[in-house]
């Protein structure tokens, strides 16, 4: 995380110069919710702006939930989290700005020097639990706690994306009636659809500093329904954690949300131990600078204020400058007009779509093709036991189109489906495979960046905002014949980004990445949404 060209991305064509007066001077990532920007205050100090993605910005329902989670969020204030400090919901797009945190999410500096030592996780465990307090004080439950939503500045952990992101999941995942959270760190009341409590944020506190101390998801590799298994009904492997934090991993991974501890509790028993190992010279709360430096690395300098261009002249201003009440109208209209648009659609299919995955892990989900209507899977056959994959095979209504694709007839629609170092996935049935000799696989070899691959398929990256079809993906894939096109890093491609795929039988295929995790490598897996039209090259 040294190089500030690993954390600060140039602008992109199809990038904004700025967000309604934030210049900005370089992209920082892309999420479940939109792009990420460094952008600064008129002080000078730095913030990271998250622009909304269109597909969510014309959703009604959407802008609803997102100002909901804006005005909750704005009532956050601690220590430890990254405060919000601006807002448009109704902005077109809808944007947010919070204090940029300098430096790396635990994920990365797991990947980068691996487990931490004790103390520090000590002081990972205070600080979230500190943050977590300020964000329940507010009445949000996070829902969402992962190694990736907490930064580690040089003074502590920040935690960040609390319920904002929550309006997101929704709007992409209610259609399949699926849970807001991430399989390898969800408590077992998120896996079973249970009641969501502040004590489900505990339970994912212990993961996420199981993570941190064991460099890997404390239940284990594998494919959603396998995890959320083991999470529903076998007792985590405290014996492998280091044993002065195990009292405390056997109360917050309690099954029964009532048995778990407390954030006071969690917090209280870090500090005493903390302060203990300080007075007996081990390197406690007084090593506390020290040990958050080693572990969160160098920290990259933020590129300098974007300077404001000169005023235009009155004329031209009076050309650009069109009225906020004209705009909000236009708006208005468009969004109405796509709300009667959504609603006749769903009139003319019968809302068949409504009945899909309960988890929205993959698994059986979506294994007709778009216009064929199925049954609903009971909830019990939505978790599987250890080591036994999803199966390819039944009639399931199919999730929604992902994001930003463009379905034609004839299209099969697989979303969510799991990509990791075990399986494959093949564009004829079936098309998730439990071993590596379909069409796609995920390779993430020791000194090479993580890749798709395929013996006989080829990959082309959509850029610049190009939206994906069949038609767009025939037309780029036309020139890919060469053995460059079977090997696709994934090192430029985050949430959201799309892919366009052929086989040598002729299919045609977008992926649309969901979820990227490849931090760590040997852990490795991505959440993709899959459009496939069969024998169409």
């Amino acid at each position: 995380m040294s190089s500030t060209t690993e954390v600060f991305q140039p602008l992109q064509a199809d990038d904004p110069a700025a967000v309604a007066g934030y210049r900005l001077a370089a992209r920082l990532g892309a999420g479940g919710m939109g792009r990420v920007y460094l952008s600064h205050t008129p002080g000078g100090r730095p913030v990271a702006i998250k622009v909304v993605r269109p597909e969510l910005a014309d959703d009604p329902a959407f802008r609803r939930r997102f100002r909901r989670e804006v005005e909750a969020a704005r009532r956050v204030r601690g220590a430890y989290t990254a405060e919000l400090v601006d807002a448009d919901t109704d902005g077109a797009p809808p944007w947010l700005a919070t204090l940029y945190v300098p430096g790396p999410s635990l994920t990365q500096a797991v990947a980068r020097r691996g487990p931490l030592p004790v103390p520090a996780l000590l002081w990972l465990t205070a600080g979230v639990a500190e943050a977590l307090q300020a964000v329940h004080a507010a009445g949000i439950v996070h829902r969402d706690l992962k190694p990736s939503n907490v930064l580690l500045a040089a003074d502590g952990p920040r935690v960040i994306d609390f319920g904002i992101s929550v309006a997101a999941d929704l709007s992409s995942h209610t259609a399949t009636g699926s849970t807001v959270g991430t399989p390898h760190f969800m408590a077992p009341e998120q896996a079973t659809a249970g009641d969501i409590t502040p004590a489900t944020d505990v339970f994912a506190l212990a993961q996420t500093v199981a993570f941190a101390a064991l460099g890997e998801p404390l239940y284990g590799h594998g494919i959603a329904p396998a995890v959320l298994y083991r999470i529903v009904h076998e007792e985590p492997a405290l014996s492998r954690l280091p044993e002065p934090l195990r009292p405390l991993f056997a109360r917050c991974l309690a099954s029964d949300p009532a048995e778990r501890a407390t954030l006071a509790e969690v917090v209280e028993w870090c500090r005493e131990r903390l302060d203990a190992d300080a007075g007996a010279g081990a390197g406690g709360a007084g090593a506390g600078p020290a040990v958050w430096r080693e572990v969160a690395g160098p920290v990259a300098t933020a590129p300098d204020p974007v300077p404001t261009p000169a005023a235009p002249s009155t004329e031209a201003a009076t050309l650009l400058l069109e009225p906020a009440r004209r705009r909000a109208h236009r708006r208005r209209t468009v969004l109405i007009a796509a709300a009667a648009v959504t609603a006749g659609a769903l009139a003319l299919t019968g809302l068949t779509w409504l009945g899909g995955d309960r988890f929205g892990f993959g698994g059986r989900a979506g294994d007709t093709p778009a216009s064929t209507p199925g049954t609903t899977k009971s909830a019990g056959a939505a978790v599987r036991p250890s080591g036994t994959p999803p199966t390819t095979g039944g009639t399931r209504p199919v999730a929604a189109p992902a994001p930003g694709v463009s379905p034609a007839p004839g299209a099969v629609i697989r979303s969510p489906v799991w990509l990791d170092g075990k399986n494959s996935l093949s564009l004829r049935e079936p098309m998730l495979r439990e071993d590596r000799a379909g069409d796609i696989r995920l390779d993430c070899e020791e000194d090479a960046d993580c890749a798709l691959r395929g013996d006989r398929t080829v990959f082309l990256q959509l850029f610049n905002g190009k939206a994906a079809s069949l038609d767009v993906c025939r037309h780029f894939l036309t020139g890919a014949t060469g053995s460059e096109y079977r090997t696709w890093s994934l090192a430029a491609a985050g949430d959201g980004t799309q892919l366009c795929a052929r086989n040598a039988s002729g299919d045609i295929a977008v992926l649309t990445i969901q979820v990227k995790q490849t931090g760590l490598r040997e852990a490795a897996f991505l959440q993709l949404g899959m459009h496939v039209w069969r024998d169409a090259a």
